[in-house]
């Protein structure tokens, strides 16, 4: 997913640029999801969050959808940075593993409302959700296939890591995330799982 960067309080000026409107909007639309939720949220409490105007709203976004589609696909990329980040290619591939899993926790723990939000509203969309889902599980699996086409994964015959197995290790990974979360949970609760069932798929074959 997934965090919002704090929300400026500044009022717009006229120096703002294109980028700083589009993040102000993102942000509003972030804290209102936290406050009431994305269904109950309205570009009223997103520009009154972004503290700017629906003038500058409609001129970055058609609707909230197209808001929530951006804050998503934003959020998921600032979340594969993350999970890359925290890998080192030089430890042990098992570790690779839990170093990975801990990192995707720990965004998707950062922001809870965001998470939540993916998994229930995210469906509702239609067109624009099978968009945005397809968009990010392909980014996944691109950085799943990066992260295992390593000197360390190839010594013990454990990658490259072909796309079926890699869609199978995430559409596990986010069925148990959301259980979890739907479940009332905290996300950190099945690391441990999601480490131990990772190093099982990825593991080397005979």
């Amino acid at each position: 997913m997934i965090t919002a960067r704090r929300q400026r309080h500044a009022e717009p000026s006229a120096s703002d640029d294109a980028g700083t409107f589009r993040q102000r909007l993102l942000d509003g639309l972030a804290v209102s999801i936290a406050e009431v939720g994305y269904r109950n949220t309205t570009v009223a409490d997103v520009v009154r969050h972004a503290r700017t105007s629906r003038r500058t709203f409609y001129a970055h976004f058609s609707d909230k959808e197209a808001c929530f589609v951006a804050l998503l696909t934003d959020a998921n990329e600032e979340m594969i940075r993350q999970i890359s980040a925290a890998v080192d290619p030089s430890a042990l591939w098992t570790s690779q593993v839990r170093q990975a899993i801990e990192a995707w926790i720990a965004s998707a723990e950062s922001a809870p409302a965001i998470t939540l939000s993916w998994i229930r509203d995210v469906p509702a969309l239609g067109t624009a959700a099978r968009r945005l889902q397809r968009d990010v599980m392909e980014s996944f699996i691109l950085m799943i296939q990066t992260l295992c086409d390593t000197d360390e994964w190839r010594s013990v015959g454990a990658g490259p890591v072909a796309r079926p197995l890699a869609i199978m290790l995430l559409g596990g990974l986010r069925e148990l995330i959301a259980a979890t979360v739907e479940d009332g949970g905290p996300i950190s609760d099945v690391t441990e799982v999601a480490v131990q069932a990772s190093i099982a798929l990825l593991s080397p074959r005979a």
